[in-house]
């Protein structure tokens, strides 16, 4: 059976590629038997060159995207909906000006959108944890040699992985992979309502256009290097100074000094990335981060910079080097961990989802193996030949430039299966898919492992982190080929055509927005525009297995004991009133707040402030619009942002 396909010509092969007359509801309730019988569309064009294509070129632009967002605020989001919707409107507009012939299928949209997928999220997650987290510790990065393949690899170990859950998750148990089920009915949607999918095109392309003129106003160095417009705008000056006690590090003593509100970093940033971020997580999670900043700017930052201690070379230092370091000198050591045990305990609570994820691989997929079966699905050979590929070349990577032992290297590798395997189950019930709480248990094992290694500690987890998100976003992308009547062992196919666009572009991504540790700690005269929260937390886990908890300033080491204690309430609260949830500060916003600078924060609320009053005004309009205009914004401001990095650091620097 070839795999590639041509795209439909004859009007007999228009009418098979045509969707399915069954909606995806239907088809979800359906067992394997009939779902073979009523939806499968065998011989629908679905893995053509162009679709391929399509996907390898959003998926380059959305893994930008993601690399962006992520050392921005921690965040990652799905690329799928949004490369079905410009997929779309791009297409349609090719076709229109007589560029492109015919329009693409349903299922090669279904194609293209695994491809994009792949690319534009399942790569990134290293990107803004582990090589970040690197770059802190060694003030350096690590050459492009050794981050390309390590994330090739770590995305393909976690695609080949997931082989042997999908007929068990999808096809017998039919987890409901709520990103995928609106995957394919959005799909549905486009290809039935084709107005409705250009309105949402426009609203992407227009968000889009306005997220472009963003980094060229203001981050572009053309006028004496800087750009035409400031980074931030201090709006908050109007408020009462405040006097702390500074230490003077010179004279080694606390003097005293008057600080505006600008000085904690309390601005206004022109950015719409993050105001966008904001419409998209909502006002629970932006009110909490905001109130974390505010408890590190008003609470903990003016304690940190008077409080002083001696440390055993005879230092004399502060918990925190001035206002404007305090969200990164103290606040990391408040928020990482209260996200940590808020992560842990929340996964921890989850034992009815991870029994069943280790029930159901001891009892294996089960059903009738039929020819057509054996055909159509992905051979468990795939699944034995690339997991021995990816994982000896993670082994003998992992041995060579981190001095990780080849057996406890192949411990990881191990050890990733199951972690990935709780993912995308987790993934198929909740549509969360745990990956940080995923990360920190291999951070702890091998901080018992190999306690004085810190790239021991940060890329055994990476290997965790990066395999299991990329086995749940292909198990994802499959629940929607499931639903529209996909060929399985095709889109399998164009989901691991993927990783190779996603690990350039997040690579491209990575080295432009993170030449250097000034770009996330930022200076005297520039606030960092990327502080990485996710490797903040990552590193103070490899700190603690490295230096040692005495070692730590009072403040840090009373810090970590309060987030450990205030994550592990939260997340016991959350779980004893899970109806009141929606009515309690976010764990997550709350701890972001704390670590992150707080015009970031103050950025989330202004967008989720925007989108809450557009649901007010008119509900139905703002349910079409919000998710294509915050889209097209962060997409625009980010890969205009990248370039405009690249054409900084290398003709204008």
């Amino acid at each position: 059976m070839a795999l590639f396909q041509d795209p439909p010509s004859t009007a007999e092969e228009i009418e098979r590629s045509k969707p399915l007359d069954i909606p995806p509801d239907e088809v979800a309730r359906m067992d394997e038997r009939e779902w073979y019988e009523r939806a499968f569309r065998h011989d629908a064009a679905q893995l053509t060159v162009r679709a391929v294509v399509m996907g390898t070129i959003l998926g380059f632009f959305l893994a930008l995207t993601n690399v962006y967002l992520s050392l921005k605020a921690g965040w990652g989001l799905g690329a799928a909906l949004t490369a079905c919707i410009a997929s779309f409107t791009i297409w349609t507009g090719l076709r229109k000006v007589g560029i492109v012939k015919g329009s693409m299928t349903i299922l090669e949209s279904n194609c293209m959108q695994s491809t994009a997928s792949s690319a534009g999220y399942s790569t990134c997650v290293i990107a803004g944890t582990a090589a970040p987290a690197m770059l802190l510790i060694e003030g350096r990065n690590l050459p492009w040699y050794v981050l390309a393949p390590w994330i090739l690899c770590c995305a393909a170990l976690g695609v080949v992985m997931a082989i042997p859950m999908k007929r068990n998750m999808i096809n017998h148990e039919r987890l409901t992979f709520p990103s995928g089920t609106a995957a394919a009915v959005l799909l549905q949607s486009l290809y039935t309502e084709s107005k409705e999918a250009l309105a949402q095109g426009r609203a992407l392309l227009w968000g889009g256009l306005v997220g472009v003129a963003v980094p060229l106003l203001k981050d572009l160095n053309v006028y004496h290097g800087e750009g035409l417009l400031p980074q931030q705008t201090k709006i908050f000056d109007w408020l009462p100074k405040r006097h702390v006690r500074v230490l003077d590090p010179k004279a080694h003593e606390l003097a005293d000094k008057l600080t505006a509100p600008s000085d904690w970093l309390m601005t206004l940033d022109h950015g719409v990335a993050l105001v966008a971020a904001g419409a998209i997580v909502g006002l629970r999670v932006s009110l909490s981060m905001v109130l974390g900043g505010l408890v590190t700017v008003l609470v903990l930052g003016p304690i940190a910079v008077s409080w002083v201690w001696t440390n055993a070379n005879g230092d004399v230092v502060a918990a925190a080097g001035g206002p404007g370091r305090a969200w990164k000198d103290i606040g990391t050591w408040y928020g990482a961990p209260l996200l940590l045990s808020y992560g842990l305990v929340t996964f921890a609570l989850q034992f009815r989802t991870i029994a069943r994820a280790f029930r159901s691989m001891r009892r294996g997929p089960g059903g009738a193996e039929d020819a057509r079966v054996a055909q159509v699905e992905v051979p468990a050979r795939w699944f034995v030949l690339g997991t021995a590929v990816a994982g000896a070349v993670l082994v003998a990577l992992a041995q060579l430039f981190f001095q990780i032992p080849a057996y406890y290297g192949a411990l990881a590798v191990f050890m990733s299966f199951f972690l990935a395997l709780v993912a995308c189950r987790a993934t198929g019930e909740t549509d969360i898919t745990p990956g940080g709480p995923l990360g920190k248990i291999m951070q702890l094992t091998y901080g018992m492992l190999m306690p004085q290694s810190y790239t021991a500690n940060l890329m055994t987890a990476s290997i965790s982190a990066g395999s299991g998100l990329a086995s749940a976003d292909l198990l994802n992308d499959l629940k929607s080929g499931y639903l529209l009547g996909a060929h399985p062992r095709r889109q399998f196919v164009a989901q691991f055509l993927g990783i190779f666009t996603g690990t350039l572009g997040t690579c491209v991504g990575y080295y432009a927005l993170a030449p250097n540790a000034a770009a996330i700690t930022g200076t005297a005269e520039h606030p960092s525009s990327f502080p990485a929260p996710a490797a903040q937390q990552w590193k103070v886990v490899a700190d603690l297995f490295k230096v040692g908890i005495a070692n730590l300033h009072p403040m840090a080491r009373d810090g970590i004991a309060i987030g450990l204690f205030a994550g592990t309430l939260l997340a016991l609260v959350e779980w004893a009133l899970p109806k009141h949830k929606k009515y309690l500060p976010s764990p997550t916003g709350f701890g972001l707040g704390l670590l992150l600078t707080f015009f970031t924060s103050g950025s989330f609320l202004l967008g989720a402030l925007a989108a809450a009053i557009y649901r007010a005004v008119d509900r139905k309009q703002a349910d079409r619009f919000v998710i294509p205009i915050a889209s097209g914004l962060i997409a625009g401001e980010a890969v205009i942002g990248v370039l405009v990095a690249i054409v900084n650091n290398v003709f204008l620097g």
